[in-house]
């Protein structure tokens, strides 16, 4: 286990992050300085340099007020990247407009905000990254507790547990009295909270708990950590399944919740999806027989059969289509109804291999051209995995919303394998409909990219 250090040194990171934008600014406004050398003739190369820090004042002022959430997700961190820069350009265009300073043309703007795009983006994901590790290590986290022995809590740990990146260190759970099938750390009930919380010095107060018709046990946990200098934070009692981002509203002083609509319901967003599909699948298609040649005489010397393996799935609005897959097993009559186990003696070694490195699932880059498939998206499964799942689990059939894909956000997560128990598809399912419900283009783009890297690495749930 990791030497945990104190976590106060995490309040100075929204200031770094500051610095770092400050100087990406004054890096790109120098460049485009001497890029376009008419800048210190015509505008003065002094006034626009102070106009050019002065419009960055109001996205510090909001990134210093407003920290990124410790469970950010990387497309979530890019696209507050993208916003961050349309507000500099906003103050500054305003600016020149006001001060009727037109010396500046629209090419060296054109010029300068595309390299603070790609600036801005590329140092959050890589701030982003180094964070998480050094929070792996064991700093910057944060103290919390969850209020709430029950289900929702151990959710919520779970999740917490994940990916130690986020940062949280879980020191228990507090409620009334301990369930005797709680398998947590336990500490008291509520009358104890307030002196562990300044005992401990706890940050971040989870609550988990069902609320009664008065909430008035709510209502004192946040009083408590209002006492104590905890941050309070509420965790609604809903099904694993319901797991869109959430929306407050207030009417008076009520405060009302509402669920976002899928991403992928808007016609906009699909045409986005499939066309980065075709052009992906297109450049793909192009190299496709360097490694269909290799592959396919490697199959055929090694057993029996035909190059392909073409499989009946369930894929869009549980339309059935033909998969394509480099063949890996020896044939056999239960192909379409058993699936590959751990040490399968139907597996050719040429098969383990391509397993392995998922080289067996290119050949769907040919069903995504096609239509059948996105690049990104829930697996297809067999059509008796169809029959028999949509039978058990809550929500199955909503990861047909949206087009099958050749990964997805379920495998890139540990979910990938066989499902020998009912639990593992559970999981499996969840995720497919997290992604449904989260999707964004570079969501799509950091499960490609994660992907890659799980294929170099060999992947052990591949079999």
């Amino acid at each position: 286990m990791p030497k945990f250090s104190t976590s106060s040194r995490g309040r100075f990171i929204p200031t770094l992050f500051a610095i770092a934008d400050v100087a990406l600014v004054n890096i790109f406004f120098g460049l485009l300085c001497l890029i376009f050398p008419y800048l210190s003739a015509q505008c003065g190369t002094w006034p626009l340099w102070l106009l050019v820090n002065l419009s960055l004042l109001p996205e510090l002022w909001w990134g210093l007020r407003n920290a990124p959430h410790r469970a950010m997700q990387l497309d979530a961190v890019a696209r507050q990247a993208l916003s961050d820069v349309a507000l500099h350009a906003l103050f500054f265009l305003a600016a020149l407009a006001l001060l009727r300073i037109d010396c500046i043309t629209s090419g060296a703007l054109a010029v300068f905000y595309a390299m603070l795009t790609a600036g801005f983006v590329t140092m959050r994901i890589v701030s982003r990254a180094m964070l998480k590790l050094y929070r792996r290590h064991g700093r910057g986290y944060a103290r919390v507790v969850i209020v709430g022995a029950n289900p929702t809590g151990k959710r919520l740990a779970e999740e917490m547990a994940r990916d130690s990146g986020f940062g949280y260190r879980l020191l228990g759970f507090f409620d009334d009295a301990c369930p005797e099938t709680f398998t947590g750390r336990y500490l008291g009930d509520l009358e104890t909270l307030a002196s562990f919380i300044r005992r401990e010095r706890v940050q971040q107060v989870f609550y988990c708990r069902a609320t009664d018709g008065s909430g008035r046990h709510a209502a004192e946990v946040l009083r408590t950590a209002d006492d104590t200098g905890a941050e309070f934070l509420f965790v609604p009692q809903l099904s694993r399944y319901v797991q869109r981002g959430m929306e407050l509203t207030t009417i008076g002083a009520m405060t009302a919740m509402g669920v976002r609509a899928n991403p992928l319901k808007s016609l906009l967003n699909r045409i986005v999806k499939r066309s980065f599909d075709l052009a992906v699948s297109s450049v793909f298609l192009c190299f496709y027989p360097l490694v269909y040649l290799p592959v396919a005489a490697a199959i055929k010397l090694s057993s029996r059969g035909p190059v392909y393996f073409k499989q009946e799935r369930t894929g869009y609005h549980g339309r059935t289509f033909k998969c394509l897959k480099f063949r890996t097993m020896r044939s056999s009559i239960d192909a379409d109804t058993r699936q590959a186990t751990a040490g399968d003696p139907r597996v050719t070694r040429i098969g383990a291999f391509l397993r392995r490195t998922s080289i067996d699932e290119l050949p769907q880059f040919v069903n995504v051209w096609r239509g059948d498939m996105s690049i990104v998206g829930p697996r297809p499964h067999m059509l008796k995995h169809t029959d028999d799942y949509s039978k058990l689990i809550d929500r199955y059939m909503a990861r047909h919303a949206v087009k099958p894909g050749i990964t997805g956000w379920a495998q890139v997560n540990g979910w990938r394998g066989p499902t020998d128990e009912l639990w593992k598809m559970e999981r499996r399912v969840e995720a497919d409909v997290w992604y449904i419900e989260h999707w964004s283009l570079l969501l799509d783009m950091k499960i490609m990219f994660r992907t890659v890297l799980n294929a170099m690495r060999g992947e052990s749930n591949a079999l």
